[in-house]
């Protein structure tokens, strides 16, 4: 049996539900906290968790980013050294952080995605015209890396009125002028004020994707949260919610996908996209995909893929089915 491995945070839920599914299995687990000493011992499979962010200022993600792609770069180095294995590769983990590189490569494997609208960014001027010339008038405007709906805002332009809407989590801080996430969606529809927060928005490194309507279930439109591990399906998850940002820790409702009644067919079909996206990197086995059924037929198209999306409290608290679907593919791993 492999000696298993989790570089994490002590005492998070993610470090603890893993360490009690390894516990439950009777598999030794080591704890290397991030930030502290490299264990003596390299041997085995390694998991990687997420680092912990604490500043909310967007400005500042970029630099968060840079750090931890740069400490992922270390540990993909480790494995030339120590011989150490990866449940996920580093590799893989990086190439998801970055979702304007990841949805290019999903689109070149034909995989049905929410497509970028190519030189929207910069500035509202030049979101107009292009949504302008693509008779896209509805939009996601996110930072090209980050998570939890970080500076995410999806933005509605009716051109013949000239009215405007922007749905965010993102506001500027009146005492720095630093535009931060305030993990609060609000709606703003007066247009200057629309207009000078989406300028701001537009100066990050961002990526401007196509708004889809979203299928609904009594009332609220939802997308779906896949965990895929190994090529099986171990959890869906529906998002339900009255506005078009779904993440749950706006006070969005959870709901199991199967409370749905969605088809045989739409099921396969959600399967069969989350395993294609999941093949374009050899270096996955494990995967957190969001996906939107469009609004009618139901088609599944990928929003993002997360390297490191395996965190479902209404998995851990209940049969902790994903983590220990990860502790038996980790100590089976030879």
């Amino acid at each position: 049996m492999s000696r298993i491995l989790l570089l994490g945070n002590p005492g998070t839920k993610r470090a603890v539900y893993f360490q009690k599914a390894a516990a439950q299995m009777g598999v030794p687990c080591h704890l290397w906290a991030w930030g502290g000493p490299q264990p003596a011992d390299l041997t085995g499979i390694l998991k990687i968790d997420p680092p912990l962010w604490d500043s909310c200022s967007l400005g500042g993600l970029s630099g968060c980013v840079g750090q931890y792609e740069r400490e992922l770069e270390g540990l993909a180095g480790l494995a030339d050294r120590c011989g150490l294995r990866f449940f996920n590769h580093p590799a893989s983990i990086l190439e998801l952080l970055d979702k304007k590189r990841c949805k290019e490569k999903l689109m070149q494997a034909q995989i049905p995605v929410t497509e970028p609208l190519a030189g929207a960014g910069g500035d509202v001027e030049r979101l107009l015209c292009q949504m302008e010339e693509r008779r896209i008038f509805q939009v996601f405007v996110k930072p090209r890396y980050g998570s939890g709906a970080a500076g995410a805002a999806a933005f509605r332009w009716q051109p013949k009125s000239g009215g405007m809407a922007l749905y965010t989590c993102a506001a500027v801080d009146p005492q720095t002028g630093r535009l931060v996430n305030t993990k609060r969606l609000r709606a703003f529809r007066e247009k200057e004020e629309v207009c000078v927060l989406l300028d701001r928005l537009l100066q990050l490194d961002v990526v401007v994707e196509r708004w889809y309507a979203k299928a609904g279930y009594q009332g609220s439109s939802y997308d779906l949260r896949a965990v895929v591990q190994d090529g099986q399906l171990d959890f869906l998850l529906a998002r339900l919610s009255k506005g078009p940002i779904t993440n749950l820790h706006l006070n969005n409702r959870p709901l199991s996908a199967e409370e749905l009644g969605l088809s045989r067919e739409v099921l396969d079909d959600v399967l069969g996209v989350c395993q294609k996206a999941v093949a374009c990197y050899p270096g996955l086995r494990s995967a957190g995909i969001d996906i939107l059924l469009e609004k009618g037929r139901l088609k599944p198209r990928v929003i993002e893929m997360n390297g490191q999306g395996d965190l479902i409290y209404q998995d851990i608290y209940h049969e902790n089915r994903i983590y220990r679907h990860q502790v038996e593919m980790m100590g089976a791993c030879v």
